[in-house]
């Protein structure tokens, strides 16, 4: 087995334990290396989100292809942990965006619905599921469906059972876990759990979501912070710069990283 494929194994496993797998997402190589030295960090992920707006793009594909992938590519380089890239939707190839990141290290990605026709959406996950076995990579796709985010008026429950039909599909076409982000409270986790499966589910933890013993208790394989993490950062950096350029000394406790 090939040092990715050995890595990729690896991600699956951690989606498989029984251990929430925590993903505090980083968008370059300094923020993925501190992550990588702290106790508890089992994996790495990136924020597309994130890694955009670094560069100085707006989220949802504005970033070219070669770029986000350029981003992937240094972060798997400069750590030794099982890498995941969020590639948003695929950038018009799902598949071939995976096969490239594979190339780089990457062994799991995010891999976006946007709500597509329901057929189009799992043929993509196929795709990208076929295309990583090319490979000889047990790639963990993270199979993202937005039925929660693009809800819009729609009836509530109607939301709730079209994620839970779209993320029953992905499992089938070859998805490792199924990413359903939005603001969730424990009773729609627990059904999302009970409709897809156990270990089976991801979520994104945002302000007012339900803490990380509950996501535990409920059956939840993973949670990330997609942009938050980054959010974070230039929140502490924003308040220290403010604080600076009024004449406040450097903030006690910094320390050297990377």
């Amino acid at each position: 087995m090939t040092p990715t494929a050995e890595k990729a194994a690896e991600l699956r496993r951690l989606h498989d334990d029984p251990e929430l797998l925590v993903m505090v997402n980083v968008w370059d190589v300094i923020s993925a290396k501190t992550l990588a030295e702290l106790d508890g960090c089992r994996a790495i992920a990136t924020a597309s989100h994130s890694v955009a707006a670094a560069a100085g793009y707006p989220d949802g594909e504005h970033i070219p292809r070669d770029e986000m992938l350029e981003a992937a590519r240094r972060i798997a380089a400069a750590v030794d942990l099982p890498v995941s890239a969020d590639l948003e939707a695929g950038y018009g190839d799902a598949a071939e965006t995976v096969r490239r990141a594979i190339g780089f290290g990457v062994v799991g990605a995010n891999i976006e619905d946007e709500m597509r026709p329901f057929d189009d959406a799992v043929a993509v996950v196929a795709a990208v599921t076929a295309a990583a076995e090319k490979e000889g990579v047990p790639f963990a796709l993270n199979a993202r469906t937005d039925a929660f985010l693009r809800a819009g008026d729609r009836d509530p429950e109607e939301v709730l059972d079209e994620a839970i039909r779209r993320g029953r599909a992905f499992l089938d076409a070859g998805a490792t876990c199924v990413f359903v982000p939005g603001r969730l409270n424990e009773a729609t986790v627990g059904r999302l759990v009970d409709g897809i499966g156990q270990r089976k589910v991801s979520v994104i933890a945002v302000p007012g979501s339900p803490g990380l013993d509950a996501l535990q208790r409920l059956g939840v394989a993973r949670v990330s912070l997609g942009p938050w993490s980054q959010r974070i950062a230039l929140t502490a950096w924003a308040d220290a710069a403010a604080g600076i350029l009024k004449g406040a000394s450097l903030p006690e406790g910094v320390r050297a990283i990377g």
